[in-house]
């Protein structure tokens, strides 16, 4: 490891501490306790080789956003005992003539936003004999820019999804509003509470909640994040923990 190399791995061990530590606090603020949150590395930006370094740093649960993507980093990492443990997971918009180069290969589908998505994925798992970990990427904020089913879709479509073939529905996920405390709280809060309504309905424990990134982790972790999404703030030695 040259110089570089390490000084970048240093950064990541002693931000992934500062990280850690936010989330428990977060958590306590809460009454619940940091292991029931994930944190997960979202490594679209960066290499192979700064997600092996990552990986050395502590982190265990990375994010993907683009399949080929997805199939570079798997590819470039095979191989290394230290990644045996590495889960991916696909947190982006997936494309149903992408499907095949997810499923089987990642721990978890964030993002799945339509009953027709839903309905595309099962039937692939299906004809391989498998079964993916989905969860529904729900618009809580109702902005125009975001992918996924509307509170009243959601709540229209999920008998009729979670009744598929080939996904198990393990919960939600959402994104807030860019840079508004207020807004992204009252989005983590109503993931919350719909989830909550869904498990009435469905019968499903629905445990798994999907909510925070690097700039709202804290707040997502108040309201009940169970998995925080996190890019800039593990990987970008120029970003700043607000």
């Amino acid at each position: 490891m040259d110089g570089l190399e390490e000084s970048y791995g240093a950064f990541l061990c002693e931000r992934r501490e500062e990280i850690l530590g936010r989330i428990s606090s977060a958590a306590s603020r809460s009454g619940r306790s940091a292991a029931e949150v994930l944190p997960i590395a979202v490594s679209k930006t960066v290499s192979a080789r700064e997600v092996l370094l990552a990986r050395r740093a502590g982190w265990r649960a990375f994010g993907e956003n683009r399949p080929q993507e997805l199939s570079r980093k798997l590819a470039a990492l095979e191989g290394e005992p230290e990644c045996a443990d590495v889960r991916f997971d696909m947190i982006g918009n997936l494309q149903k003539n992408k499907i095949n180069q997810v499923i089987g290969r990642v721990t978890l589908i964030h993002s799945i936003s339509s009953a027709h998505l839903a309905e595309a994925v099962s039937t692939r798992c299906e004809a391989r004999g498998i079964v993916a970990d989905v969860l529904l990427e729900t618009n809580v904020s109702g902005e125009g820019s975001k992918s996924g089913f509307s509170p009243e879709e959601l709540v229209a479509a999920a008998d009729g999804v979670v009744a598929l073939p080939g996904i198990r529905v393990l919960g939600l996920m959402t994104m807030a509003p860019a840079g508004d405390a207020d807004a992204a709280r009252r989005t983590f809060c109503g993931l919350r509470e719909l989830a909550e309504g869904l498990r009435a309905r469905t019968g499903l424990p629905l445990q798994t909640l999907s909510c925070g990134m690097s700039d709202d982790f804290e707040i997502a972790v108040e309201e009940g994040s169970t998995l925080v999404r996190l890019g800039r703030c593990v990987f970008d030695q120029g970003y700043a923990l607000r």
